[in-house]
């Protein structure tokens, strides 16, 4: 039985698990990968093109590669960039291992920036302050599906000539000043992964205005080769099947609605939670709530508190970037607010199919919390 079937007894009442993220996978994603399946063509083709071109009006770019992760597009910007051995590239601490591995993968070091309390994202602030003459680019993340302060990193990135990918992994439909994030930057990647806005079961996609590094991300995803078997660059096996944008051009149009239904929970909980450590939404933006994360001090009696209650949860992320094994050579000083957040964030439910009653209960489990432990918020 799956997890998301399962129940317990509470009080004399049987309590249905509530997932913290579920994937809403329905009769037409179903159809859309019979009819690949039957046609015998699996592997990149042309559901895969239809998907690139249908992703690109969405977004609001000229280019779209899809790739068969969302590591694989943050790796294929990179290269298609240039960035190298030698290389900095400046980046949040507070995000999933991705962002930074990535640089790592191509010789280049990651060089870490702390993060706006509030907002969980980058402090635009502190970038300037971290470029060398070796820098050559800045990786901001739209964390947990609002945007970050893009507009701020641009100008600093002009400033010094630098290249800007934006992290769009959690943000897809995120808007900053009434324009979609992925649009600002040089190039821009997203995730397709199950807990994101819409998924093709594992899948990525790259985005860009700029013809040559649209050309040379596709020739990166496929062995280095614009033509067969003439490989003029390292490349590598990134494509994306036609199964998996078979699935992603069906969820591509229910985007909106999966958005607009997460913004109605969101609202639900900063109506209903008796807590002050809500998620923020900053002036000027549409966050479209990936995830929806509080924050507690006691954070371990709470989780204690949900599991008793069958109610999903996640830590994104219990260990900021450098902080990390592989990454603490890179940076030896303490970013306090990342390190803070670490300790005391805490996603609750967040996806389409959640339920009024859902809602509800989330909220009644989280306020009796409150209310027993009489806990303040962080």
């Amino acid at each position: 039985m799956q997890r998301s079937e399962t129940s317990l007894k509470k009080g004399g009442h049987e309590l249905k698990h509530i997932p913290i993220s579920q994937p809403v996978i329905g009769e037409e994603e179903i159809k859309a990968v019979v009819e690949v399946l039957r046609s015998g063509r699996l592997s990149q083709g042309d559901r895969v093109a239809t998907f690139e071109e249908k992703f690109a009006q969405y977004v609001g770019t000229e280019y779209a590669i899809a790739v068969n992760s969302g590591t694989s597009a943050l790796h294929v910007a990179l290269s298609s960039l240039g960035i190298g051995k030698g290389d900095e590239v400046i980046t949040t601490t507070f995000s999933f291992v991705s962002t930074a591995s990535c640089i790592l993968m191509q010789g280049a070091k990651p060089v870490f920036v702390d993060i706006d309390p509030k907002t969980y994202n980058i402090e635009p602030s502190q970038i300037e302050h971290r470029i060398t003459e070796r820098t050559k680019a800045i990786i901001p993340v739209h964390l947990y599906g609002q945007p970050c302060e893009i507009n701020k990193i641009i100008n600093v990135a002009e400033k010094y000539n630098l290249w800007v990918i934006e992290d769009c992994a959690q943000a897809l439909g995120a808007e900053y000043h009434g324009k979609k994030v992925g649009t600002f930057g040089d190039v821009a990647c997203f995730s397709f992964y199950p807990t994101k806005s819409i998924t093709t079961g594992e899948g990525g996609m790259i985005v860009t205005n700029d013809e040559r590094i649209a050309e040379r991300a596709r020739m990166i995803r496929n062995h280095g080769q614009r033509v067969k078997y003439i490989h003029e660059i390292l490349g590598y096996n990134y494509r994306m099947t036609d199964i998996a944008a078979a699935i992603g051009i069906v969820q591509l149009e229910k985007l909106e609605g999966f958005i607009q239904k997460r913004i109605s929970n969101a609202e639900y909980y900063n109506k209903n939670l008796k807590i002050k450590g809500k998620t923020f939404v900053a002036n000027n933006v549409r966050h479209v709530f990936n995830l929806y994360t509080i924050r507690v001090r006691n954070r371990e009696g709470l989780i204690e508190h949900l599991k008793r209650n069958d109610i999903g949860y996640g830590i994104y992320y219990p260990i900021p970037l450098h902080r990390q094994p592989k990454f603490m050579r890179f940076c030896r000083r303490s970013l306090p607010e990342a390190e803070r957040a670490c300790g005391e964030v805490l996603s609750i439910p967040m996806h389409p199919t959640l339920t009024e009653e859902q809602l509800k209960r989330v909220c009644d489990v989280i306020n009796e919390w409150m209310e027993v432990n009489d806990i303040r918020h962080a």
